[in-house]
């Protein structure tokens, strides 16, 4: 049986074009990982940071406005949280 290829042209082509759709689908969903083990972090560094700095009189609110900067940027976050806390506080 003789191989045609078109045939093997449309079956490739097929195969890629579904790689392609399926990375394209996919990071939206890496990213939405990504966010909410980011956040999950941050809280973790806001409870702490409220625990140990409760005894000096220093905590931040965690809603979810800090649990977020504080997801997104880390530490440097948690920084500019407390900065800002200075500043209009």
């Amino acid at each position: 049986m003789p191989f045609d290829v078109n045939l093997i042209f449309a079956v490739l082509l097929g195969i890629f074009l579904i790689w392609i759709i399926g990375k394209i689908l996919l990071k939206p969903i890496k990213l939405v990982v990504k966010l909410l083990y980011n956040s999950i972090i941050g809280l973790v560094l806001l409870l702490v940071l409220n625990f140990v700095g409760g005894f000096i009189g220093l905590t931040i609110a965690v809603n979810l406005v800090t649990v977020l900067v504080a997801g997104f940027l880390g530490v440097p976050g948690l920084i500019l949280l407390l900065v800002l806390q200075y500043l209009l506080g």
